[in-house]
């Protein structure tokens, strides 16, 4: 495998991490049980995700993917969160910050995948890919019902009336 393409996994697996830090943060802060409970499943799936970039990764720098979670560094993802006054921090302005967050990254992840010939790394890039769509849907869904909007699910029972 390329270095350039090391690199980029190398930076992949810490935007997941990033992202994995910030739905932590953003649980810890959550009054809404059930916006609690979203940002507490993200995290888990945001390490899911940095693990199989760790799965794909040929540098020799790294130890353990328990170790490399460990370690404290820049997180693009919690340094916009404090910018936003993190101890005033609410469910909307989370899960704003959250569905942008998503949006970016999968389309970085989408490009990254459209460059790499590497079949195995780049399944890995759409997938991860695919899941950050879904994890938009999962938020703009909370979003939704927090605000009291019309949710997804209630879509017929209106049509209907």
């Amino acid at each position: 495998m390329s270095s350039n393409i090391t690199d980029a996994i190398k930076r992949s697996m810490l935007t997941e991490k990033s992202a994995m830090d910030f739905y932590d943060s953003c649980a810890s802060l959550m009054k809404n049980t059930a916006a609690r409970k979203t940002f507490e499943l993200l995290a888990r799936e945001e390490r899911e995700h940095a693990e199989s970039f760790f799965q794909i990764y040929d540098g020799d720098d790294l130890d353990s993917f328990d170790e490399f979670m460990l370690t404290k560094g820049d997180s693009e993802w919690l340094s916009e969160l404090e910018k936003l006054a993190l101890p005033n921090m609410d469910e909307r302005k989370a899960m704003e910050l959250a569905m942008e967050k998503e949006q970016q990254l999968e389309k970085h992840l989408r490009a990254m995948a459209a460059k790499i010939d590497d079949a195995d790394v780049k399944a890995v890039y759409e997938a991860n890919a695919k899941s950050t769509h879904n994890h938009y849907v999962m938020i703009e869904s909370e979003y939704a019902r927090l605000m009291g909007m019309v949710h997804e699910t209630d879509i017929d029972t209106f049509v209907r009336e």
